[in-house]
C-alpha cells in the first residue's frame, strides 16, 4: 500500500500558498487494509477515508467512466491495479495532477508543474469533457489565481466553448451550480469568474440575467466606462476589496439587473431599474436555491441603492423609510453590508475607484443617533399602545432631522 499527497495541497506547496486542505491518494490496496488500521469510511460513490489521528482524507485510487449527460452520469472503478498516473488522469487541470510521495518526490505525469511555472490552467485529457461542473471549476480557479497572472490554456477555452455549444452546461443541477458560484463570491477576483464563463458562452445559459447587462450603454456623464457589463463587473471588485463577505459580492453583482432589460428607445437612461432589478433577484435566487441571507441583501440594493447615492438629497421621511426598508433598527451589520455594496456601486465606475463616500458615514450617523431614542422614555412620558410607536417615529424624524442639517454637505455624486 502506497499513500501519496495529491492535489491542491501539491501545488498550493509549489505556489508558495498556504496549505487548507491535504488530500491523499492511496495505491494497490483495498477497503479492508485501511479499515484494518483505523480508517473511517466516509465515501458513497467510491472509497474515502479519515485518518484515524489527522482526519485528513485519503482516497483509494480509481478511473472513471462517462455514462450518460451530466454531472451525475458517471460509473467509478476502483483496484489495486489502478496505478498513480491513471488516478491522476482523471484530474481536471494539470496543476491539481501532481503527487509527492513519501521521498519527498514530486510526481508530475502531464505538465503540471510547467504549467505552474508559466501560469495557465490547462485540461489534463480529453476527459475534461465529460464533466461540465469543471467549466465552473476553472472558471473558480482563474479567479483564485487571476492575481498570480494565470490565464486559460487557449486549447482548453476551445474545450470548454465546445462542451457549451454542445448543451453540457444545460444539465447542470442547481445546487452545484450555486455551490461553485458561492466558492468563487470568495475567491479574491471574483469578477474573473463570471468573465470566464461569458468567454466560453456558459454565462448565458446559467446566468442569462447578468450576460445581457455587456453591450447596454449607460450615461456617460455618471458612468465613464458606458456598458453596464464593465460597471458590473468593476462592483464586484470593488465589493471584493471592501467585503470578504460573499453575500456583498453577490449583491454587487445584481445590484444593477433591471438594466438588462430597458426598453430601447429610453436608453442610454435605465428610469424604474431600482423595481426590475429586485424582480430578477428573486427570480436568479429561486432558480439556484440560493440561501435567503444574499436573497434579502441582493434585494435591498437592488431596490434601494439610488436612495444611498442621493442621500443627501432626500428628505427626513424617505430617509427614515429606507432606514425601516432595508431593516436597519432590526440588524444593524445587514445595514452596514447593504451601505458597503452601495459604497461599491459607486466606485465601480471609470476614474471613480477611490472616490469618496460619504453616504455611507452619513447613513450610519443617522441609524446611531435615533438608536439612541429610548422607548422607556417614550413609555415614561405617559404614551401607550399606537402611541408609543407614533411618538418613536416622530422622535426619530427630529433626529433625522437634526443629523441632515448639521451634516456638512458634500455633493453626493
Amino acid at each position: 500500500m502506497k499513500k501519496y499527497l495529491v492535489g491542491g495541497a501539491v501545488r498550493d506547496k509549489l505556489l508558495g500558498l498556504p496549505i487548507k486542505d491535504r488530500d491523499w491518494l492511496v495505491i494497490d490496496a483495498i477497503p479492508d487494509d485501511l479499515l484494518k488500521q483505523g480508517y473511517k469510511p466516509i465515501g458513497k460513490d467510491f472509497p474515502v477515508f479519515l485518518h484515524p489521528e489527522t482526519g485528513e482524507e485519503y482516497a483509494l485510487a480509481r478511473t472513471e467512466r462517462k455514462t450518460a449527460k451530466g454531472y451525475h452520469g458517471f460509473s467509478f472503478h476502483t483496484s489495486p491495479n489502478v496505478s498513480l498516473e491513471e488516478d491522476l488522469q482523471r484530474r481536471d487541470l494539470t496543476i491539481n495532477a501532481l503527487a509527492i510521495d513519501n521521498n519527498n518526490k514530486i510526481i508530475d505525469y502531464y505538465g503540471g508543474q510547467a504549467d505552474i511555472e508559466k501560469r495557465i490552467l490547462r485540461h489534463v485529457s480529453p476527459a475534461f469533457r465529460e464533466d461540465p461542473v469543471r467549466i465552473l471549476r476553472i472558471a473558480r480557479f482563474h479567479a483564485r489565481f487571476h492575481h498570480l497572472g494565470f490565464r486559460i490554456a487557449n486549447e482548453t477555452l476551445q474545450l470548454m466553448k465546445a462542451m457549451v455549444q454542445a448543451g453540457e452546461v444545460d444539465s447542470l443541477v442547481a445546487e452545484r451550480v450555486w455551490q461553485e458560484t458561492e466558492k468563487a463570491l470568495a475567491e479574491r477576483h471574483p469578477a474573473t469568474f463570471f468573465k470566464t464563463l461569458r468567454d466560453c458562452g456558459a454565462l448565458a445559459i446559467l446566468f442569462p440575467e447578468i450576460d445581457r447587462l455587456f453591450g447596454i450603454p449607460q450615461v456617460k456623464k455618471y458612468h465613464p466606462e458606458v456598458d453596464t457589463g464593465v460597471h458590473t463587473m468593476m462592483v464586484v471588485q470593488q465589493a471584493a476589496k471592501l467585503s470578504n463577505k460573499p453575500e456583498v459580492r453577490f449583491a454587487a453583482l445584481t445590484h444593477d439587473l433591471g438594466k438588462g432589460t430597458t426598453s430601447k428607445d429610453i436608453l442610454p437612461h435605465h428610469y424604474g431599474h431600482e423595481q426590475r432589478s429586485k424582480k430578477l433577484v428573486r427570480t436568479l435566487c429561486q432558480r439556484y436555491h440560493t440561501p435567503n441571507r444574499f436573497r434579502k441583501l441582493a434585494e435591498h440594493v437592488a431596490y434601494y441603492h439610488t436612495h444611498i447615492h442621493k442621500a443627501l438629497e432626500l428628505k427626513p421621511k424617505t430617509l427614515l423609510k429606507v432606514l425601516n426598508k432595508v431593516g436597519a433598527f432590526r440588524d444593524a451589520d445587514h445595514f452596514l453590508q447593504f451601505l458597503i455594496a452601495c459604497k461599491a456601486d459607486s466606485r465601480g465606475r471609470l476614474g471613480y475607484e477611490n472616490h469618496n463616500y460619504p453616504q455611507l458615514e452619513f447613513y450610519l450617523t443617522l441609524l446611531k443617533n435615533c438608536e439612541h431614542i429610548n422607548v422607556q422614555n417614550i413609555i415614561a412620558k405617559g404614551f401607550s399602545g399606537k402611541q408609543i410607536g407614533e411618538e418613536l417615529y416622530r422622535e426619530r424624524m427630529r433626529k433625522i432631522q437634526e443629523v441632515k442639517e448639521n451634516w456638512e454637505y458634500i455633493k453626493c455624486t
